[in-house]
C-alpha cells in the first residue's frame, strides 16, 4: 500500500523544482529513460556535478523502482549516493536543500530496492548506519520513517513525549494498553491531513474503545510561510485545529518535534495503529481511505 502511495507521490505530483530536475521527473513520468540521461549527461557536461544535478539524479532511481527495476534503481541509488557524500566533502549536508533531498531519496531507494528482494534485515541496517551518520541532519525523519516502515510492525510503540500539547490532555501509551490507540500525525500546513479529519472522526465515533492522539509539531512559520516564534505558531495551530478539526475536539495534540522523529513522520498525514498491547499493528506514512482503516481497526479488535 504505501509503495503504491509512494509510486503515486514520486510520478504524479506536480513538478516543484525548475530545469534539469523538472525536466528529468518529466522523462521519468513517461518512462523515458534514455531522455532522461541524456538530459543529465547534458547538463554534467555544461555545469558539472552541482546540488540540482544530484537531486535530478536521485529521480534515477526512484524512476526505476516505481517501474520495478529493482537491481537499476540501486545502481542509481549507489551512484547518486556516491557522489552526493563526495560533493559534501567540502560542505555540510544542509547547506543546500537538494543535497539532503538528493541523498535521502538515495538511501531510501536502496533500502526499499533491498527489501523488495527479500533483504530486509540489510536494508535496515544501511539505515541504522545512515540514522547513525546523518542523524543531527535534515534527513533524519526521513530515515527513521524507512527503518520504521521495515521494522516497526509488531514492535512495542516508541513513547510520547506530551510536555506541551493542545485539546485535552494527553495520557501516556503506557496507560492506555488494553485498548487500541490510533496516532493521527498532521501537520497545520497539510492539505491531507485535513482531509482526512473526518475519516478519523467517523472510526472515532464507531469504535469507543479506539484512543484518537493527534500529534502535531512547530515549524516556525504559519499562513503563507510567514515566519513566526513558538508562541505565535502555537496559537495558529490552534486556531487551524478549531478550524478544521473540529469534529476531532475531543482528541488530544501533544506538540513536539520528538515525536515526529521518534516515528519518522517525515509524511503527513502518517497514521499509527497500536494493538490492545502497545504495539504497532500499522505503520502508514500518507492519508489513508476509510475502508482500509476500519478493516486495520476491525482486525485489531477481534477476539
Amino acid at each position: 500500500m504505501f509503495v503504491r502511495s509512494l509510486i503515486s507521490f514520486f510520478l504524479l505530483s506536480s513538478f516543484a523544482s525548475a530545469g534539469i530536475i523538472q525536466e528529468v521527473r518529466l522523462s521519468i513520468s513517461q518512462n523515458n529513460f534514455p531522455a532522461a540521461e541524456s538530459q543529465l549527461k547534458a547538463y554534467r557536461d555544461q555545469r558539472g556535478i552541482d546540488p540540482e544535478y544530484l537531486e535530478a539524479l536521485s529521480w534515477m532511481g526512484r524512476g526505476a523502482l516505481a517501474a520495478g527495476r529493482l537491481d537499476q534503481a540501486q545502481d542509481y541509488a549507489r551512484t547518486t549516493e556516491k557522489q552526493t557524500i563526495s560533493y559534501i566533502k567540502t560542505r555540510k549536508l544542509d547547506s543546500d536543500p537538494h543535497l539532503g533531498i538528493a541523498l535521502g531519496a538515495a538511501l531510501e531507494v536502496e533500502a526499499q530496492s533491498l527489501a523488495q528482494q527479500n533483504k530486509r534485515a540489510e536494508a535496515v541496517t544501511l539505515l541504522k548506519r545512515a540514522l547513525a551518520k546523518y542523524g543531527n541532519s535534515s534527513i533524519r525523519v526521513r530515515l527513521q520513517k524507512n527503518v520504521n516502515i521495515l521494522s516497526l510492525s509488531g514492535q512495542p510503540a516508541p513513547t510520547l513525549e506530551i510536555v506541551q500539547h493542545l485539546g485535552p490532555q494527553p495520557v501516556a501509551l503506557g496507560q492506555l494498553k488494553g485498548s487500541p490507540v490510533l496516532l493521527f500525525f498532521w501537520a497545520h500546513w497539510c492539505s491531507d491531513c485535513k482531509a482526512e479529519a473526518p475519516i478519523m472522526a467517523r472510526l472515532h465515533s464507531e469504535y469507543k474503545d479506539l484512543n484518537l492522539i493527534g500529534p502535531t509539531q512547530l515549524y516556525g512559520y504559519t499562513a503563507r510561510g510567514e515566519e513566526a516564534a513558538p508562541a505565535q505558531e502555537l496559537a495558529y495551530i490552534d486556531s487551524v485545529r478549531q478550524k478544521f478539526y473540529a469534529s476531532l475536539a475531543d482528541m488530544p495534540v501533544p506538540v513536539s518535534q520528538a515525536n515526529f522523529n521518534a516515528y519518522g513522520a517525515s509524511t503527513t498525514p502518517t497514521i499509527v495503529l497500536l494493538d490492545r498491547a502497545g504495539k504497532v499493528a500499522l505503520y502508514h506514512p500518507g492519508a489513508m481511505p476509510y475502508e482500509e482503516l476500519h478493516k486495520a481497526i476491525a482486525d485489531v479488535l477481534r477476539p
